[in-house]
């Protein structure tokens, strides 16, 4: 059986913050009695672009980890910090797109996962030559 423990642990993390957020807009939509759309709803229209974003990049990053932890393109130090990164990163992101005073940030969530995607990509396709 196939070992990728780092990958198993972003993924369930992931899937918990996946889960938050979508509670989150459902439970907004039921306030307000929303099916669908946003009623134009600023806080609705937060919650449902944090949920969006993370739906965006969340896998593409679970791949990346798979990718570096199967080919043995990262250390094992180096890959639990990428998975530390992208955990911190993605939660800035999401707590700034909800405007959760004083612990989100929406832009250095956003550098970090970007700096981080950049990095890992690098170090896989190095390794792949």
């Amino acid at each position: 059986m196939l070992s990728i423990p780092a990958t198993a642990f972003l993924t369930g993390i992931f899937a918990l913050m996946m889960t938050a957020l979508s509670l989150n807009v459902s439970f907004r939509r039921r306030d307000l009695q929303v099916g669908i759309g946003d009623a134009n709803d600023a806080a609705l229209k937060r919650r449902i672009r944090a949920h969006g974003n993370f739906i965006e990049n969340a896998p593409l990053i679970i791949l990346l980890c798979a990718a570096l932890e199967i080919t043995g393109a990262a250390s094992p130090t180096l890959l639990w910090a990428f998975v530390a990164v992208f955990i911190v990163a993605r939660l800035l992101h999401a707590l700034g797109v909800l405007k959760v005073p004083g612990i989100g940030s929406q832009a250095i969530g956003m550098v970090l996962q970007h700096l981080a995607v950049l990095a890992g990509t690098v170090i896989l396709l190095a390794g792949l030559v």
